[in-house]
């Protein structure tokens, strides 16, 4: 199975930041991949008094992906966007995924969400306006069994081996806008662990560069195999790198290494 991570730098011009979209989805079915991941935020990262308004699970949005996963006989997963939420005052951040017919085959909203105060670096507080989720969510992508999760989900590996362990899942996809400061430490080593700890593949889209106001994210899209080992990332611009996961490899590490069966907890 071929997989795609499209990286992108979103910023405040929605239909800029869809049709930036819409090409590199494009570049990823040009490359035969079957399954394509774009990053959290994908059609809006920029001041709050600016963004679109939230919409339902089959509004525009959905509809914009829906169509591109239609015309190029492709997975697609949309990243995240802020869907209509439980209040006036809160969105979900949401995934959704469509398969090549353009059908809505998933929606996860994200569970964990990223309050942070770092001393003049950083302060954000995801939970002012954004409602958790609280269903985990494992689709049939292609036939094979994919866990859905959101940029600050990966600090919590609960989450992942529920996927894996209860979910029977073999891919975890991880779209993302992981901010610079922690992301040029903690990025790739989270993505591996998650990927070794779970013997799973691991798909990870995210944002790159500044987004206003203030906001700078690390990039290095990647794709991990379940040895840990990474097998595709992308440099330090927009673009889309591809990889072929290998199930067979998958089924001989948790055979040779059954540390998923062998857990007594």
């Amino acid at each position: 199975m071929r997989v795609a991570v499209c990286q992108v730098n979103s910023r405040a011009d929605r239909n800029h930041n869809l049709q930036v979209a819409r090409d590199q989805l494009e570049r990823a079915a040009a490359a035969g991949a079957e399954l394509a991941v774009l990053p959290e935020y994908v059609d809006y990262l920029g001041p709050g008094e600016t963004a679109p308004k939230p919409e339902p699970a089959d509004g525009e949005f959905a509809e914009f992906f829906a169509t591109a996963a239609r015309e190029l006989g492709l997975w697609v997963h949309a990243g995240s966007f802020h869907e209509s939420g439980p209040d006036p005052q809160r969105t979900y951040n949401t995934s959704l995924v469509f398969d090549p017919s353009g059908g809505l085959v998933a929606r996860y909203r994200k569970i964990h969400l990223y309050d942070v105060e770092i001393a003049g670096r950083v302060s954000y507080q995801e939970s002012r306006s954004v409602a958790p989720g609280d269903e985990t969510v494992v689709a049939e992508i292609a036939g094979v069994r994919t866990g859905l999760s959101i940029c600050y989900d990966l600090r919590f590996p609960e989450l992942y081996r529920r996927l894996a362990v209860d979910g029977a899942a073999r891919i975890l996809v991880v779209p993302a806008a992981f901010m610079m400061h922690t992301g040029r430490d903690h990025w790739e080593v989270l993505l591996r662990a998650r990927a070794i700890e779970n013997q799973c593949y691991v798909v990870a889209a995210g944002q790159i560069g500044d987004h206003d106001p203030g906001r700078t994210c690390f990039g290095r899209s990647m794709i991990i195999d379940p040895w840990g080992t990474v097998l595709a990332q992308a440099p330090d611009t927009v673009g889309t790198v591809t990889a072929d996961l290998d199930f067979e490899r998958l089924d001989k590490i948790r055979t040779e290494l059954p540390s998923l069966a062998n857990r007594r907890l």
